[in-house]
């Protein structure tokens, strides 16, 4: 199955370059045949243009799914699950739940993610913390089960 993925990082003080869980996260999407990256951007942490970003991935891009990376933590500049707020539709809280619980085994302070999973339109929007080790966990909590959300987006039955 095609999927198309962006990805947008949520950084003050990284480039691109320096994106190293972006760059993971890139890497681990091309393991799977017609899994692709159609964007990846960083971003200032700033809630206006971290939603500028994910709207610009969704409904430019045509991705089906956004994972986001860094601004999920407890900080006052952490601002990506207000800024996925604001520009999704529905809520997909079960994503979210599960890569806390995942994360959990690995670390007691995933239970500090304000992490959320959304759904503008037809796209998942999926927030992922900074760092590369928790992005590559996390990937691992929900990978499986994306075939299968994008089949259920397009319409298909369980």
């Amino acid at each position: 199955m095609e999927i198309k993925f962006a990805i947008v990082t949520a950084s003050s003080t990284r480039s691109i370059s320096e994106d190293t869980a972006g760059m993971a996260l890139e890497s681990l999407i091309a393991e799977n045949p017609g899994w692709s990256v159609v964007s990846h951007v960083v971003k200032d942490d700033d809630r206006a243009e971290l939603a500028a970003a994910i709207v610009e991935a969704c409904d430019m891009y045509g991705a089906n799914i956004v994972l986001t990376s860094g601004g999920t933590g407890l900080s006052m500049r952490d601002v990506t699950p207000e800024a996925t707020r604001d520009v999704c539709d529905r809520d997909v809280p079960g994503i979210a739940e599960a890569i806390r619980a995942y994360s959990m085994q690995h670390t007691r302070r995933a239970m500090l993610s304000r992490a959320v999973c959304m759904q503008r339109g037809t796209t998942l929007v999926i927030n992922f913390p900074g760092s590369e080790k928790a992005c590559r966990e996390c990937w691992e909590a929900v990978a499986d089960q994306l075939e299968h959300a994008m089949k259920m987006t397009a319409g298909g039955g369980h």
